[in-house]
């Protein structure tokens, strides 16, 4: 049985378990990070002093057998006025078994129980902290939503991210997530928003440390596309660098997507000043083993990972692991 852990959050970690779902022979460990701060989430974090649900229930949700039936039960929203208005079911049935429980670990651990999840999912800290982006020209931005959601026409680059603890001077890493990272055959991280998905998780001290000295192969899945305020104009190479610097090792693989989207798709990206990450050859970036792959799902004018593409595409790789 080989052990897969993947490191992420958001729709991109939704993608990725949803493609490993269903392949044979591999054990998943989920770790996301902690620092959604929009939305339902945001006002739960806020207003009951919780860790963020969203992005734990969204892998919950990917690893669930039924992932059609809970995920349009579980992210229902309510409609009608009042202090439930905008939340979703899930968020908050996640919020009461984490209360009930005593712990927000021992609640995530029963609703996967209750969804019959496929594997483990793990939140990187049970502390609460702020995510906090340090621009090139010096100023400050406070809050994934805030980082996520950039205002106005033009804004510096993100030079470095940390994390600010709320109630404590610092902030520690969930341990189970350490025994994972040191028990996993291979470690998946990405695809998601660079700044506000992936890396918030090496934000939290132990985890670059842990991830560096893991026995099992690391490899990281690039991108299809910039994102505006977080990575504007990266390339492939850029992406993979930002994310060996924070794991404090060289990728043993790097997988890309390599289908272009329609070019009138990618013209109605440029107005949200988004823009397609061309795939590099693979000598580029030797001595790492480079995948290239068609991974592109396009429909409804969204570009995304295909969880059937990127199930077939995972498979590959684990047959071919050194």
């Amino acid at each position: 049985m080989l052990k897969v852990l993947t490191i992420g959050g958001g729709s991109g970690q939704f993608a990725l378990l949803s493609s490993l779902r269903s392949l044979p022979g591999i054990e998943i460990t989920s770790v996301v990070s902690m620092v959604d701060s929009g939305g339902s989430t945001g006002r739960l974090r806020d207003e009951l002093g919780i860790l963020p649900p969203g992005d734990i229930l969204k892998c919950l949700l990917a690893l669930s057998p039924e992932q059609a039936v809970t995920r349009k039960i579980l992210q229902s929203r309510f409609s009608r006025t009042g202090r439930l208005k905008g939340h979703s079911v899930g968020n908050l049935l996640l919020t009461f078994l984490s209360t009930y429980t005593g712990s927000f670990a021992e609640g995530v651990s029963a609703l996967a129980d209750v969804l019959g999840v496929r594997g483990k999912v793990l939140p990187v800290t049970v502390d609460r902290a702020t995510l906090v982006a340090e621009l090139t020209d010096g100023r400050r931005i406070f809050g994934e939503a805030a980082i996520d959601v950039p205002r106005g026409n033009q804004r510096e680059k993100i030079k470095n991210t940390y994390l600010v603890p709320h109630h404590n001077d610092h902030i520690e890493v969930y341990p189970p997530v350490l025994d994972a990272i040191q028990e996993a055959d291979v470690i998946l991280i990405g695809p998601g928003d660079l700044f506000t998905s992936v890396i918030p998780n090496f934000n939290v001290p132990g985890v670059g440390e842990a991830i560096s000295q893991a026995p099992g192969k690391v490899l990281y899945n690039v991108n299809i596309m910039t994102k505006y305020g977080e990575t504007d104009e990266f390339t492939a190479m850029e992406f993979v660098h930002e994310i060996e610097k924070h794991a404090n090792r060289q990728m043993d693989y790097v997988m890309m997507n390599s289908a272009r989207p329609d070019e009138d798709l990618l013209d109605r990206y440029k107005t949200q000043k988004s823009e397609f990450v061309e795939p590099v050859p693979a000598e580029s970036l030797s001595p790492r083993h480079v995948f290239h792959f068609d991974l592109l799902d396009q429909d409804g004018g969204i570009v995304r990972h295909d969880p059937e593409k990127f199930g077939c595409a995972m498979f590959e790789v684990f047959r071919n692991l050194d």
